[in-house]
């Protein structure tokens, strides 16, 4: 358990995730939310991240800190997503159970999962069947989060969380043309091709796979609510329930947009993962659940991106 004088280190501050669990915790009246700078903490340095638990007394930790992208950077800088991601949560997890941090959030992805997996996907189906290859190095080492997470939590009676989050979208959201998710990413081309006058969007894939999207927010107030909890297990699903094909996405953000734009499918581009939507049920047995529809979401996520790009 927390109070609002706790002291609260929330990793990846400058990201999607980690700054709305800034502004979250902000607005809940969390006083003490301690955030370092990149060039003055390396995450992937075991002796300095150390050294920065052992000198500020933290009372809990929401690790937003991670490398993360859409198909094509997964899949062209592979060993740096498997080398960054282990060494930052590596380093994270052992320090707080080094320096007695009572709370910690660690943040995983929904495609942990195996790239064909029952539909909806529950906590216990992780590691019963293959990876989706484009994105398998990082997958791979969130599941040595979570299982490091569990492993500590058994042996050493800590409580460590793992929060397994749906593809989300918000303000703050990483936009570059390389690295973006899709979601994103189909923003920030349809916002230019109004912009611009294009005519044509190309799109990966068929159009066809289903992905479940969240307003970042929910996560940020689900990483709260069990920051306040004692769970019995340390893998929770976060998910909305909502969800589309790639296709319906692609045009319901032209239409919030309102251009005239040709979809062009590029079906020689990967697809990715079939189906992904997560079973929340565990999350709602412990009394959270997501409040944000997309409309609402979308409003708020274009807002955020016409103040930074326009």
């Amino acid at each position: 358990m927390i109070n609002k004088n706790s002291i609260i280190f929330v990793t990846g501050h400058k990201g999607l995730v980690g700054s709305s669990v800034v502004r979250r915790l902000k607005f809940f009246g969390y006083k003490k939310i301690l955030t370092v700078e990149k060039n003055l903490l390396n995450l992937t340095d075991q002796s300095k991240v150390d050294f920065f638990f052992k000198k500020n007394n933290i009372n809990a930790v929401v690790n937003a800190a991670a490398k993360v992208g859409g198909i094509y950077a997964n899949n062209k800088y592979r060993a740096d997503y498997i080398y960054d991601n282990l060494s930052i949560q590596t380093n994270i997890i052992h320090c707080c159970y080094k320096y007695q941090v009572k709370n910690l959030i660690f943040l995983g992805s929904s495609c942990i999962y195996p790239r064909i997996c029952k539909q909806p996907i529950k906590e216990k189906y992780l590691l019963t069947g293959e990876l989706e290859k484009t994105n398998e190095p990082y997958a791979i080492a969130k599941i040595v989060g979570v299982k490091m997470c569990e492993s500590y939590n058994i042996q050493h009676k800590t409580n460590f969380i793992c929060l397994m989050p749906c593809s989300l979208y918000g303000p703050n959201d990483n936009y570059d043309n390389e690295s973006a998710h899709f979601f994103p990413a189909i923003l920030s081309r349809v916002y230019k091709a109004k912009l611009k006058n294009i005519k044509e969007l190309i799109v990966w894939g068929n159009g066809q796979v289903k992905r479940e999207m969240m307003y970042v927010d929910d996560l940020a107030d689900a990483c709260i609510y069990f920051l306040n909890k004692k769970t019995n297990e340390t893998m929770i699903n976060i998910g909305s329930g909502f969800e589309k094909k790639i296709i319906d996405y692609v045009r319901f953000i032209i239409k919030k947009i309102d251009v005239k734009v040709k979809i062009k499918l590029d079906k020689t581009k990967p697809n990715g993962t079939p189906r992904k939507v997560i079973d929340s049920s565990l999350a709602l047995k412990y009394g959270w659940k997501a409040k944000i529809d997309l409309e609402k979401g979308f409003a708020l996520t274009y807002a955020d991106f016409l103040k930074r790009f326009s």
